[in-house]
C-alpha cells in the first residue's frame, strides 16, 4: 500500500503503456512511485478491441489501476486523447475520495468542458477523415497516423509506427459529463509541446492561456515528449511530484 504521492501515466490514442518506457525508469530512480496503464483495446490489450469500448471503459481502466495498487494520492498525467480520460477520472476521484487527486497534468492533451467530446474542437476535415477510417472497419476503430505528424523522425518515428494500434472509434464522439468546478479545484498543469505544435490540440492551448488557475509549461518538442525528450519531461513531472509531496 502506498502512503506517498504516486504518479499515474495515461497514454494517448493508438499507444499503450509501452510509450513511457524511457520516462518510467527516470521517475522511479528519483524515488517517485510511478505506474503506466494501458487502456482497453490498444497496446498489449489490442486483442480486447470491441464495439463496447467507450470513454467510461478507459476511465475505469485508470480507476482500476489506482484501486489495485492501493494508491492513496496521485499525480494523474494524461497525454493527448487521455485528457478526456483523466478528466473523467478526476471527476470520480473528487466525488468519491477528496484529497486523492494531488495534481492533474494535461500533457499536450485534450482539455474538455463539461458535455464536450474528444471530437468537439476538431475541424470538420479531421472529423470526416476519422469517420471514413472507422467506416472501413465497420465503425469499430480507426488507424493511427504516421508518427511523423507528432514531430518524430528516424528510429523514433519507426518505433511508434511499428507499435501503434487502431483506436476504438465509439469514444471519439462521446461527450463527457463531469463537474467542472470540482475538477478545477485540483492543482492543474498543462504541458504545451510547441515544436511542432499539433493542430488538434490548438483549442486546449488557447483555453489554458485565457483561464485562471493553470500552471503552464512549454516544451520545444513535438507531441510525444516521452519519446523525443524523456529526460526533460521526467524533470517536469518530478517537479510537480515533489511539490505535491511537500504539500501533503
Amino acid at each position: 500500500m502506498s502512503n506517498t504521492t504516486s504518479i499515474v501515466l495515461v497514454h494517448g490514442a493508438w499507444l499503450g503503456a509501452w510509450v513511457w518506457r524511457r520516462v518510467l525508469p527516470l521517475l522511479r530512480a528519483a524515488g517517485a512511485e510511478s505506474h503506466a496503464v494501458t487502456l482497453t483495446g490498444v497496446g498489449e490489450r489490442a486483442h480486447l478491441m470491441s464495439e463496447s469500448i467507450d470513454l467510461q471503459t478507459h476511465v475505469q481502466d485508470v480507476l482500476g489501476l489506482i484501486e489495485a495498487e492501493e494508491l492513496k494520492r496521485v499525480v494523474l498525467v494524461g497525454h493527448s486523447y487521455a485528457g478526456m480520460v483523466v478528466t473523467g477520472v478526476a471527476d470520480r476521484l473528487q466525488a468519491a475520495a477528496p484529497g486523492a487527486l494531488a495534481h492533474l497534468v494535461y500533457l499536450d492533451a485534450v482539455l474538455p468542458y463539461p458535455g464536450e467530446a474528444w471530437s468537439t474542437p476538431h475541424d470538420e476535415a479531421t472529423k470526416a477523415k476519422r469517420f471514413e477510417a472507422a467506416k472501413a472497419s465497420g465503425g469499430l476503430h480507426f488507424a493511427p497516423p504516421d508518427a511523423e505528424v507528432f514531430g518524430l523522425q528516424g528510429a523514433d518515428r519507426d518505433w511508434l509506427n511499428r507499435r501503434q494500434t487502431p483506436q476504438p472509434y465509439r469514444l471519439y464522439d462521446q461527450p463527457l459529463d463531469f463537474d467542472g468546478d470540482a475538477v478545477a479545484r485540483a492543482p492543474r498543469t498543462f504541458i504545451d509541446c510547441t515544436a511542432p505544435a499539433l493542430g488538434t490540440i490548438k483549442a486546449s492551448r488557447e483555453r489554458v492561456r485565457r483561464e485562471p488557475g493553470w500552471n503552464l509549461i512549454e516544451m520545444a518538442t513535438g507531441h510525444c515528449p516521452m519519446v523525443s525528450e524523456p529526460k526533460a519531461l521526467a524533470e517536469h513531472l518530478l517537479g510537480i511530484w515533489n511539490h505535491a509531496q511537500a504539500s501533503q
